[in-house]
């Protein structure tokens, strides 16, 4: 948002003139007014929202940063919240929203809704994971008979239709609810008046269980190339439905969150937030580096005569860690990576940790024959550090890339999110064992 165009709104709203206000804001887009509203303090976002229609200020509601909609919503009362925003959205958005709040508000909040059946679905819906389908899926949908004729299928689309602002599909339905097909619009055009609908639907379309990992929703819809995918019970009813839009914030939330872990944060954390709540995310794989810095101290001060008899030796010691470290990232980013988008499965652990020792065999190879022939023209072939850091660098790189391929898999089996082996984890074994390997095969070759 343009500082320039930001100050003008501010301008006008300390100087109250509320006609040019909303003059200025009548053509945004709801995202853009939402950008507009993060730039803004808590009274100054109210007055833009003062101006907005009911259903534009609860489209701008969900596109606002999650920080600043929770202070916005702290300071409303329930009826406001329930009439002036939840009446106007869809079902899915209106959990996103009402999930934040305390149980207590939660109840104050679902009282005033106006619609029953909407209040009912919400409920319904906060039940779910917010990690699964169920937890993300929307009830708003156009839901026809298998065997209603044509005309009853049209009348019914139109009033369904009618508090639906975008239709995807057209679902089809059994007497008892389960899902049956999809009713394509073509055959609106070009079936004849008589036919049921039965007989011209899609049959057995795709669709995900309300217990399916967000994840695996990702996948399905990437892989059939939907907009949208029906989600069904445990005896196949047809429960909601999941849109691309739906499914696009909790991708970019978890890959938020895997490059956070990765990075060693140990909390999901932004960039206006305050210096506690930064200082506590850095901090504690901070204190896990300092420790394995100190265990690096100490395993070199044990090896203080080798030093003394050869100097040379210490020159290395940020070569040996340094690739360690990369090595073993490298492999585990790759792995992570694969576990996301179901390229790599966890039951095949053996056979990516034997690719993977291949590939690590070629790399060690390259990488410690260039270190060889450069200590062999800087030191000559008699001297230990020529053949030492070598072999290290071997062993090294080898360790690493099994290390960094193997943790990643234990912890997906272990059901633990294996995006927090691709960061400082990986850097900071890789570095004490390769300091480990390193002074071993000195003392030995010495």
């Amino acid at each position: 948002m343009n500082e320039d165009y930001v100050n003008d709104i501010k301008e006008l709203i300390a100087h109250k003139e509320s006609d040019q206000l909303k003059a200025r804001i009548a053509d945004l887009h709801p995202a853009d007014i939402a950008e507009l509203c993060n730039e803004l303090s808590l009274p100054e976002a109210r007055s833009i929202y003062l101006l907005l229609d009911n259903d534009t200020a609860a489209d701008v509601l969900i596109e606002m940063d999650e920080d600043v909609r929770k202070e916005f919503l702290d300071v409303l009362p329930p009826e406001t919240i329930a009439k002036r925003f939840l009446d106007h959205m869809d079902t899915d958005d209106a959990v996103d929203i009402i999930r934040d709040m305390d149980e207590e508000k939660q109840e104050e909040v679902l009282s005033h809704i106006e619609d029953i059946d909407q209040a009912g679905d919400i409920v319904d819906l906060l039940k779910y994971d917010e990690d699964t389908a169920g937890g993300i899926m929307g009830t708003e949908m156009v839901i026809v008979n298998e065997n209603w004729s044509m005309p009853e299928c049209l009348k019914e689309m139109r009033i369904q239709a009618e508090d639906m602002d975008e239709i995807y599909y057209v679902y089809v339905v059994d007497d008892d609810e389960r899902l049956r097909g999809v009713f394509p619009l073509k055959k609106m055009i070009t079936s004849p008046s008589v036919s049921k609908v039965k007989h011209v639907m899609k049959k057995d379309p795709i669709s995900v269980r309300v217990e399916t990992p967000i994840d695996d929703v990702v996948q399905t819809i990437e892989k059939y190339d939907l907009v949208a995918v029906p989600v069904i019970d445990s005896i196949g009813r047809l429960v909601g439905r999941i849109t691309v839009d739906d499914v696009m914030d909790k991708v970019r939330e978890h890959a938020e969150r895997d490059y956070q872990l990765a990075s060693g944060l140990s909390q999901d954390i932004e960039t206006d937030d305050n210096l506690l709540r930064q200082t506590s995310a850095r901090l504690p794989w901070l204190l896990i580096g300092m420790l394995g810095g100190i265990g690096n101290s100490i395993i070199l001060g044990n090896f203080d005569n080798t030093f003394a008899a050869h100097p040379e030796m210490a020159l290395y010691i940020p070569l040996i860690g340094g690739t360690g470290g990369n090595v073993g990232t490298q492999s585990s980013a790759l792995v992570v990576q694969g576990l996301a988008n179901n390229s790599l499965d966890a039951k095949n652990t053996y056979r990516q940790i034997l690719k993977e020792s291949v590939v690590a065999l070629i790399n060690a190879s390259i990488i410690s024959l260039l270190v060889y022939i450069y200590n062999l023209l800087r030191f000559g072939m008699m001297a230990t550090v020529t053949y030492a850091v070598s072999i290290s660098l071997f062993a090294v790189v080898m360790f690493a890339s099994i290390f960094g391929t193997f943790v990643p898999l234990t912890l997906e089996k272990l059901k633990i999110d294996p995006a927090i082996a691709t960061g400082p984890f990986i850097a900071i074994t890789n570095d004490i064992i390769g300091m480990m390997l390193y002074m071993g095969i000195t003392v030995l070759l010495s």
